[in-house]
């Protein structure tokens, strides 16, 4: 089992080269120290539509020397999708191995009961200029791919998705996640939860709960 530190020593054991639909070759790989610049970049470019829909503290140089600094530091996971041959980043993937006791009581009223051990936290952030093209779809293996060498069993969404974004809840639905319930946010906006098994369960093993 693949854990933070292992990742930051050694960047390859997660670095796939992918192919777009439209020929554009990128390159999935974790997060690296040297990075400020170029997620500061991304981050800046995020429409605002686009930052209604993400979970980021900031959109600045600033903020993503927090998300860099922070490596193997907390509970975070971070991937970046980019140009192999602009290097420019067009994705960041996160992952969070914790919970927070928000996700464990909601599920729990839903009937399924949240773990550590077993579950984690995803969130996917695209730039404008790359969405609609296929690449969240392509990434997809990947992103489960990573959830079971970190040892986990099951996928929830980070913060959930937001009610008003059919795109994203197409996207999940389609790619297996079931819905759980909803919640009001902070800012009254109501958000899906959506959880997704990616470890097919043993022979005779009921299914989780729903």
């Amino acid at each position: 089992m693949l854990t933070l530190a292992r990742i930051a020593e050694d960047p390859a054991v997660l670095t796939r080269h992918l192919e777009s639909c439209g020929g554009a070759r990128l390159v999935f790989r974790p997060l690296a120290r040297t990075d400020a610049e170029s997620l500061g970049d991304f981050l800046a470019g995020l429409s605002s539509e686009t930052r209604r829909f993400s979970t980021f503290d900031g959109y600045d140089l600033a903020a993503a020397e927090e998300l860099c600094a922070a490596i193997a530091r907390y509970d975070k996971l971070r991937l970046v999708l980019e140009g192999e041959a602009s290097a420019r980043m067009v994705g960041l993937l996160e992952f969070s191995l914790s919970l927070t006791p928000g996700d464990v009581e909601r599920y729990r009223k839903a009937g399924i009961h949240l773990d550590e051990e077993t579950d984690c936290r995803f969130g996917l952030t695209l730039a404008d200029a790359h969405q609609d093209q296929g690449l969240a779809t392509l990434v997809f293996p990947l992103i489960c791919e990573v959830a079971r060498r970190l040892g986990k069993h099951r996928i929830i969404l980070w913060g959930g998705v937001l009610a008003d974004n059919p795109r994203a809840i197409r996207y999940y639905e389609k790619n297996g996640f079931q819905r759980a319930g909803s919640f009001a946010g902070p800012d009254g906006h109501t958000s899906l939860d959506m959880i997704l098994d990616i470890v097919p369960p043993l022979a005779g093993t009921p299914p989780s709960p729903r």
